[in-house]
């Protein structure tokens, strides 16, 4: 499982014309589940994003954590993460998990988030998205468990 955050002062997800999910500030969280993933993975994922020290304190040192600074999580699935590049010109996505598998990591991913009493939106899984944001540093981080 790998997750690319960045600390929001703003998010949005929008599908159509519908906004799906919306946070202010916290964290962006573009989510790929790996066809060897599980649902430990999904929660290790999980607690590690939460307890990240990536938000300034009093003294302008990255210091606090998503609890300490009342942030939320916008969490959007991404199977492009898994794409491999190495070889051609056209990603290979063999390491992503196909949606059957996929779509429980990513639903325990967001039921571990809140499990914290963070307030967590999502975007539509499988849909075409289009996500809004203001990176707010900028700070952005590549999570990976593997």
């Amino acid at each position: 499982m790998r997750a690319v955050v960045q600390r929001v002062s703003r998010a949005r997800v929008v599908v159509g014309e519908e906004v799906v999910g919306e946070i202010g500030r916290g964290l962006l969280a573009l989510l790929g589940v790996a066809k060897t993933d599980t649902p430990e993975q999904a929660v290790w994922l999980a607690d590690k994003i939460v307890s990240l020290r990536i938000f300034q304190d009093v003294a302008d040192n990255m210091n606090l954590g998503l609890l300490d600074v009342g942030g939320a999580v916008l969490v959007v699935s991404q199977f492009t993460l898994y794409g491999d590049c190495r070889k051609g010109r056209r990603p290979s996505f063999i390491d992503a998990a196909p949606p059957e598998t996929a779509v429980p990591l990513y639903e325990a991913f967001i039921n571990a988030i809140r499990a914290h009493g963070i307030p967590t939106a999502t975007g539509q899984f499988g849909a075409m998205m289009q996500v809004e944001l203001v990176n707010d540093g900028p700070v952005t981080l590549i999570v990976d468990n593997k």
